[in-house]
């Protein structure tokens, strides 16, 4: 990435020399958005962000990293209710419920309204669109986005007399190999499952056959005999089989446990890939999450939502940034660094993502996912919901509560919490 140029170094003598003073921008726009991964990504989104004002000098940007998923939607949020200007954020794909019930986002049918505006709105892999399109309308567009995948250590599958270009395919096969791969100081396999256990939890769910939830976000079926025997599986993978360590698995010191060895496999976020890639001091594979009842994980990451309270101009503005950060050459750019998916087909017809891809297949496996994909857990009043669900996963795995009785505890708060919007 340029850091400096001869244009920029003649533009700066000009200046010094009085020739001519900077133009001012004409549009000001406040971005907030979110990290949940590692990796020094706040540069890169920076740098994507300045070559975007270097193409379009007459629109300010202020990138904001504002923490995790979380953290991200409050500060955004909270600077909206405080009055201060933000028109664009990045923030979870399934904030869209909430953020339409509290009247805050435009539908982008409103602003993308041209023959290219809406060519590209049809551009994206529609597993992503998803959580996004909600009662005929786009309300998020795609960015960060990602699939679960499983890492796993192919030097310790060699030690394990294990394949190590044969990743397991079922939870059968899972278990049976996590035995093998168990030894000493390393656990066979890792869920995380604090952070975001509700979706390694979906994903486990949607393999066992039963979706969480209803495609109209006023539904739950966390006390389905499918869902708690879910549950119950994740929970033996501890206490039954002695693969995983019982209690709970940190989100956050995950990717660290598996590249020092505390893990052969783990389960984690694309968005991960590159910080492995750089970190890693093994040999490395990636693949596609194992199945039982039918493959599958749900999409992950987050969406572009443009703002209620903002000008025309702004309008134009923000969807013209969107619209450079989510095309095919930023989206490759955003691909390589991270490991999150190119969010359309066309990314990874770019040169630099077949080149990076030929080179590192792994990048392609939760692309390649996608087509057993479903949407990301979302409902109304999703963070309560999803606190619920969180809560109940714990507490099965720490032991204080059985599958059952958590899931039903759940359910019922969930069904409290969605009766108003039925």
């Amino acid at each position: 990435m340029k850091l400096f140029s001869t244009t920029a170094l003649g533009l700066a003598t000009a200046m010094a020399a009085g020739v001519f003073a900077p133009a001012q921008a004409e549009t000001e726009l406040t971005m907030y958005y979110p990290i949940a991964v590692g990796g020094a990504l706040t540069e890169v989104v920076d740098g994507i962000v300045a070559d975007f004002e270097a193409e379009n000098p007459d629109i300010n940007v202020t990138a904001i990293y504002s923490g995790n998923y979380d953290d991200t939607r409050v500060r955004a949020l909270s600077a909206l209710a405080s009055g201060e200007a933000a028109q664009l954020a990045v923030m979870f794909s399934i904030d869209a419920y909430d953020l339409i019930e509290q009247e805050l986002i435009v539908p982008f049918e409103e602003v993308a309204t041209t023959d290219a505006d809406k060519e590209w709105l049809t551009g994206f892999y529609p597993a992503l669109m998803a959580n996004g399109q909600i009662e005929g309308q786009t309300w998020g567009i795609p960015f960060q986005r990602s699939t679960i995948v499983a890492y796993y250590n192919k030097d310790l599958f060699r030690e394990a007399g294990l394949d190590p270009e044969t990743p397991p395919k079922t939870w059968d096969e899972m278990v049976e190999m996590g035995k093998a791969l168990t030894k000493g100081d390393t656990y066979g396999l890792m869920i995380p499952s604090t952070g975001y256990p509700y979706w390694m939890f979906q994903a486990l769910a949607i393999q066992n056959g039963k979706e969480l939830m209803s495609g109209d976000g006023l539904t739950t079926y966390f006390d389905d005999p499918a869902v708690v025997e879910t549950l119950e599986f994740w929970q033996s993978l501890s206490r039954e089989h002695g693969i995983m360590p019982t209690g709970t698995v940190e989100w956050g010191t995950l990717r660290q446990a598996f590249l020092e060895g505390q893990t052969a496999m783990m389960w984690h976020s694309t968005g991960n890939l590159t910080a492995v890639k750089d970190a890693a001091s093994f040999d490395f594979g990636v693949a596609e999450l194992p199945a039982n009842v039918r493959p599958g994980s749900p999409t992950g990451g987050g969406n572009f939502y443009l703002f209620k309270d903002t000008t025309e101009e702004e309008r134009a503005a923000a969807l013209k940034l969107m619209q450079f950060m989510t095309a095919p050459e930023q989206a490759a750019e955003w691909s390589i660094a991270t490991g999150y998916m190119g969010v359309s087909p066309a990314a990874y017809e770019t040169e630099a993502l077949k080149a990076y891809t030929a080179e590192f297949p792994p990048a392609l496996v939760a692309r390649n996912q996608l087509e057993s994909a479903v949407a990301e857990f979302s409902t109304f009043e999703t963070a309560r919901v999803r606190d619920g669900l969180n809560n109940a996963i714990q507490s099965a795995l720490t032991g204080s509560k059985t599958p059952p009785d958590a899931l039903a505890e759940a359910q019922a708060a969930a069904e409290r919490l969605l009766a108003p919007y039925q």
